[in-house]
């Protein structure tokens, strides 16, 4: 087991994967994934949820190790996704006189996953603000509804106040995988907006209820354990959660089928970059869609490039643009390039689907290139620059 010191009396003892490559069937994770899980010892001990399922014999061993053969009395279930309660009935098991900590709606979905016997003489329900004292600790409760499961709830260990925030200020990767703030940045952000993205809000209500706080540690549910210069990733929390561009810079996507709009997208970068600007940029074909998803987010303007396709727009940009309009994609500039041999349609089919989202600025000119660029198309791809350069975010 990893010697992860949180302190003398609360414990680490989650689990890596670094075996996984998609996470969620969905998102690809190169670097692994934790699933951290904690113990607090004291006149009673209490477990903060359980482990992917797969991950469950090496989780019971670090238990064990720890615990030394003293018994569990409480288990708090902050989040029912299976990644994090698929060994509840493994921890029933081995002390089947465990009472089980969550709100309502844990304890209404929790029989939708699992057969627990005597349900209602093991469960002890908890609302908004309630404390529980398990000697010298003491555990607040604070609902979290959709960050990002409407059952989500965070736990305030007030003696050494630390905050265990589910899956808020988790990331990708496992927890050995990130060693500065900006490495974290990168694999939280990609989680962040695409996980819990949608629901901005709802983080926000989190953040007010929390701010208040003393808070020495941040222990999520997957990745780091956060000890030093917490306001860093509060202020990115806040910042993401209010959909706010966080770094100055243009990125650009594309979508090309054989390879002429990925020179245009190019070409746009170097006169961007002639410019003085910071650009990043991203083939939807072949990169990780999630980084790009992040990235979108990351920047207040962003230039869409795509082939045109099927009287539409090509499938990767389409995707990419449904992805974006179910992570509540907002306030940002947008610039539009398309490409077509006979009929360009790609730039009618962005703008009708960036008009589903809130607050986006289609500036001109659009660009159409006609498969490769000339001395037209290039003048224009050179106004656009020019235009999304001057217009503030």
């Amino acid at each position: 087991m990893k010697d992860i010191i949180i302190s003398e009396s609360i414990k680490y003892i989650g689990v890596d994967d670094k075996e996984v490559n998609i996470f969620e069937n969905q998102y690809t994770v190169p670097k692994g994934m934790s699933y951290n899980s904690y113990l607090v010892l004291d006149e009673k001990n209490v477990v903060i949820d359980t482990v992917e399922e797969k991950k469950g014999k090496e989780w019971l061993e670090n238990l064990d190790c720890i615990l030394d053969g003293k018994t569990i009395d409480y288990l708090i279930i902050s989040h029912m996704e299976p990644d994090h309660s698929a060994n509840i009935l493994k921890l029933i098991e081995r002390f089947p006189n465990i009472k089980l900590i969550g709100n309502t709606k844990t304890f209404s979905m929790l029989p939708q996953f699992y057969d627990i016997k005597d349900l209602n003489d093991k469960k002890i329900v908890v609302n908004e603000g309630d404390e529980i004292s398990i000697g010298k600790h003491i555990l607040k409760f604070f609902m979290a509804p959709m960050v990002h499961w409407p059952e989500v709830m965070v736990t305030y260990e007030k003696t050494e106040k630390v905050l265990f925030t589910a899956d808020a200020f988790g990331r990708f990767g496992s927890l050995d995988s990130i060693d500065t703030k900006e490495e974290w940045a990168s694999e939280a952000r990609r989680y962040y907006f695409n996980i819990c993205g949608k629901y901005g809000y709802q983080v926000q209500e989190l953040l007010k209820k929390v701010s208040n706080l003393d808070i020495n540690i941040i222990c999520s549910l997957h990745g780091s354990i956060l000890k030093d210069d917490l306001q860093f990733y509060i202020n990115l929390y806040d910042k993401w959660s209010k959909y706010e561009p966080e770094e100055d810079g243009v990125f650009i996507a594309y979508a090309s089928i054989h390879g002429n709009t990925e020179k245009v997208a190019k070409k746009l970068k170097s006169i961007l970059e002639e410019k003085g600007e910071k650009v990043e940029i991203s083939d939807l074909s072949n990169n990780i869609m999630s980084e790009s998803v992040a990235n979108a987010f990351k920047y207040g303007k962003i230039i869409l490039a795509s082939s045109s396709y099927n009287m539409g727009v090509f499938t990767p940009m389409e995707q990419f643009l449904n992805l974006l309009k179910g992570k509540n994609f907002q306030k940002r500039i947008i610039g539009i390039v398309e490409n077509g041999t006979w009929a360009p349609s790609a730039a009618n089919t962005i703008k009708t689907m960036l008009n589903q989202m809130k607050d986006i600025n289609i500036i001109d000119p659009v660009v159409t290139v006609k498969t490769t660029l000339n001395e037209e198309s290039r003048e224009k791809l050179e106004q656009l620059a020019i235009n999304i350069l001057n217009i503030n975010s």
